[in-house]
């Protein structure tokens, strides 16, 4: 076993431990797959990340990402959270204010400018029609009121999210996540706006992830996704406070700001709590 720099942080929250933990193996060079998988189930995490040097000359480090049960693409949290361990240990990104992230969908941007916030660059995504089949059952499990849906979608950014624009953020909150298990209901997200002059503009939540959780506390992914969606129907105009995790006792907040070419930055705090070392 080799001796190892760890970090365990928590991403989306101006409270510390009231965000999304994530477990970050600084040094991942030479481990193997089934070493990282194997440890991602053992910290029992959304979601366990390694870095590792890149392998893209343009890239300021390589990521991998990991659920207790799989690898991922790309994920919002353990980006920011990912980011934010590298420059806690030393890391200088080549551009100023500006870290590029290697990982499953290629090189992800994450603007280290702001003081208080990283933020990535929302991903390509692709916005289809939601499977008949799929939306009925989804409708049918959480019985939602036919009249509180506004439009639906798949979007595809790496993970795959079946997407619920609600009429209110009192209807999202209103959904019993205990009644949507995976794997039959796989990465569903809602979206529905809060009152005028609130603090926040919108409610976001994220119902059986992939883990096999019952709720996701905050995901950037699907709120980059989401932002994506709205970009390309012309329904995000200027920025946005997002409240996530309110359902289940947590203070989550992601900042949407359009970027003026099609792309939004997802953004939010990072704080480091556990800092040390482990042998793997």
């Amino acid at each position: 076993m080799t001796v190892r720099r760890f970090v365990q942080c928590d991403v989306f929250t101006p409270v510390p431990t009231q965000g999304n933990g994530l477990a970050v193996v600084v040094d991942g060079e030479g481990l193997s797959d089934d070493a990282m998988q194997r440890f991602a189930a053992w910290t029992n995490l959304a979601e366990t990340t390694f870095l590792l040097p890149p392998t893209d000359a343009a890239a300021d480090y390589r990521v991998r990402i990991f659920t207790p049960a799989r690898e991922m693409p790309f994920a919002g949290h353990p980006t920011l959270g990912s980011c934010a361990t590298w420059l806690h240990c030393g890391g200088v990104p080549r551009e100023r204010g500006l870290v590029r992230q290697q990982c499953g969908v290629g090189l992800v941007e994450v603007d280290v400018s702001r003081a208080g916030e990283l933020a990535f660059r929302a991903p390509p995504t692709e916005v289809r029609p939601m499977d008949p089949a799929t939306r009925e059952a989804i409708v049918a499990a959480l019985s939602i009121p036919p009249e509180a849906i506004v439009r639906t979608a798949e979007l595809c950014n790496g993970p795959v999210w079946q997407a619920f624009e609600l009429a209110s953020a009192d209807a999202v909150l209103a959904l019993d996540a205990s009644r949507v298990r995976w794997p039959a209901f796989r990465s569903i997200g809602f979206v529905g706006p809060h009152a005028p002059g609130g603090a926040c503009d919108h409610e976001v939540r994220m119902l059986a992830p992939s883990s096999g959780m019952s709720e996701d506390p905050i995901t950037g992914s699907l709120n980059a996704a989401l932002a994506r969606w709205q970009l390309a129907e012309g329904r995000l105009s200027g920025p946005r406070t997002i409240a996530q995790g309110t359902a289940i006792g947590r203070t989550g907040r992601v900042s949407v700001r359009p970027d003026g070419a099609g792309s939004a930055w997802i953004g939010g705090a990072v704080h480091v709590l556990i800092e040390g070392t482990l042998a793997l």
